[in-house]
């Protein structure tokens, strides 16, 4: 804990890391707007950069190391003392989702300009308010600037974090789909199993499956069965019932009729063509 004899908020131009104070990364949470340049660090044994036009957020105590800046590097940073910010963290269902994140994504891309400006003048009057100390109401009005502050923080990435939330929920979808088909494509063809089994709709599995893939699930499903089907074909030790049996078909007619649209053949015209 910083001794009362140190600003508990510094809002800092920097070009370099001794523009910064010894050690601040050990009692200051770090927001950083990087005006130009770059700054290169270790986090959590991960290489990092941080360019011009970027946010980026360290929490206090974090394990960095190795921080490098570029000749042409100039950042905002504004510096808020650990216990303050924490105290101050908004009661919200969004924030232990927005602190995590922050964890592990600490750098943010800003490619709008006014989100860019917005930031930067949040700073300015998060310092503004800690310096005036001759507020009747100080530590109260103080209190709800910070909160207002990471409000207002969360609010200017709120769209990065859903995007990403995002993308690791449908990936995690897909990969769930693709794992099922090793499991069960030799007996279940329809969609239908396999959304009910991610609890999603048909529709959405085939959309994600599309997105990531440009294969939908149905489509998906026949890649399956068809290299399935293949292999049990090539095994001339079961003959065509033993298959459609193995694969669940209810008649072995249904059986030909599903190989014959997959393969361009039925069953027995395939194994005629591999003798």
């Amino acid at each position: 804990m910083l001794s009362d004899q140190f600003p508990k908020v510094l809002l800092l131009d920097v070009s370099a890391v001794s523009d910064l104070p010894d050690d601040f990364y050990k009692y200051y949470h770090t927001h950083m707007f990087c005006l130009s340049g770059n700054i290169k660090f270790m986090l959590n044994n991960d290489k990092m950069q941080c360019n011009g036009g970027d946010f980026l957020f360290w929490f206090a105590q974090s394990q960095l190391l190795q921080i490098q800046t570029s000749n042409d590097f100039k950042a905002s940073v504004l510096l808020v003392e650990k216990q303050l910010l924490d105290d101050n963290v908004p009661n919200v269902g969004y924030a232990v989702n927005a602190l995590l994140h922050s964890r592990v994504n600490p750098i943010k891309i800003i490619q709008n300009k006014k989100v860019q400006q917005k930031i930067i003048s949040n700073f300015k009057v998060v310092n503004q308010r800690y310096l005036n100390k001759t507020h009747k109401f100080y530590e109260e009005a103080l209190s709800l600037q910070l909160k207002l502050f990471i409000l207002e923080m969360w609010d200017s990435f709120a769209n990065e974090y859903e995007s990403k939330k995002h993308t690791r929920q449908t990936n995690a979808i897909y990969e769930g789909f693709i794992a099922l088909l090793h499991k069960h494509s030799m007996q279940q063809r329809e969609v239908q199993f396999y959304s009910n089994q991610l609890n999603i709709t048909p529709k959405y599995l085939n959309q994600i499956c599309k997105s990531i893939s440009d294969l939908t699930a149905s489509a998906w499903i026949q890649r399956y069965v068809r290299e399935r089907l293949i292999i049990l074909l090539e095994d001339k030790s079961l003959n065509i019932s033993e298959i459609a049996d193995e694969m669940e078909f209810s008649s072995r007619s249904f059986f030909t009729r599903y190989a014959k649209k997959i393969l361009g053949v039925t069953p027995t015209e395939y194994r005629d063509r591999l003798s």
